[in-house]
């Protein structure tokens, strides 16, 4: 695992966008597990930038996304379809036959687990996986206690990842449980890039990376033993680290 601190959010999302370019340079038809929230839309920004330049396509690789509320319809508004759809699919030369979001709305939500499984399976495994991280250390919806083993599934979110996303619902109560790719899944990507910014993420940051050891109770824990995991980290994210940390 390495770690690098950025001076601020633009810079970390600047070097995120890179990373990923870089590897779509490498490798057109890569294969690209993403994320959703506030935190990846910097880097959503550059790389829409960068295909509108005309510096990169999109046009081969296939796309997963870590998860979705159980229960929401593609055209929900708070659904990451949509999201996914409004910061990024819908703005590059993406192909929608190679865009994969778990169905919200399955008839059998255990049978779409499965299905999106084989679906990585299928497509050669994860070539680059990009993470947020959750105040209480989750990665995608892997809450506190996920087995390290786990594969796509359906998940209860716990109580402070459903109040920070209550803002997205007219109720203001967001969805009690989702889809969500698992941990094992994720581990095996061949190259994982976790970004944080902010200094409400110092404390899940130091808990995932230093204190204590590695703990199916901080989820991105788990991240430590990856062979090439990087942490994009803020200054403001990386605050509680100590010195001598960074790459």
């Amino acid at each position: 695992m390495k770690i690098r601190v950025l001076p601020d959010y633009d810079a970390l999302s600047e070097t995120a966008a890179a990373v990923v370019a870089e590897r779509l340079r490498e490798k057109p038809s890569a294969v690209l597990l993403l994320p959703t929230g506030t935190t990846p839309l910097g880097m959503y920004r550059r790389l829409v930038a960068l295909h509108r330049s005309g510096a990169l396509s999109f046009a081969r690789a296939t796309f997963f996304n870590l998860d979705e509320y159980l229960g929401l319809p593609p055209d929900h508004p708070a659904s990451y379809h949509v999201y996914m759809r409004e910061n990024f699919y819908g703005l590059i030369d993406s192909d929608p036959a190679r865009v994969h979001v778990p169905r919200g709305d399955a008839l059998d939500p255990e049978a779409e687990c499965l299905r999106y499984e084989a679906a990585i399976r299928e497509a050669g495994g994860i070539d680059l996986c990009v993470l947020g991280i959750g105040r209480n250390g989750h990665i995608g919806f892997n809450e506190p206690g996920a087995p390290f083993v786990s594969r796509t599934r359906v998940v209860r979110l716990a109580e402070s990842t459903r109040r920070v996303n209550a803002a997205d619902f007219e109720a203001d109560r967001s969805p009690e449980r989702a889809i969500t790719v698992g941990l094992a899944t994720i581990f095996e990507a061949r190259e994982v890039l976790l970004l944080a910014s902010g200094a409400n993420k110092a404390g899940a940051v130091a808990a995932a990376v230093v204190e204590g050891e590695v703990s199916e109770n901080i989820p991105a824990s788990v991240l430590r033993r990856h062979p090439k995991g990087t942490f994009l980290l803020d200054e403001d994210a990386g605050s509680d680290l100590g010195g001598g940390l960074a790459d």
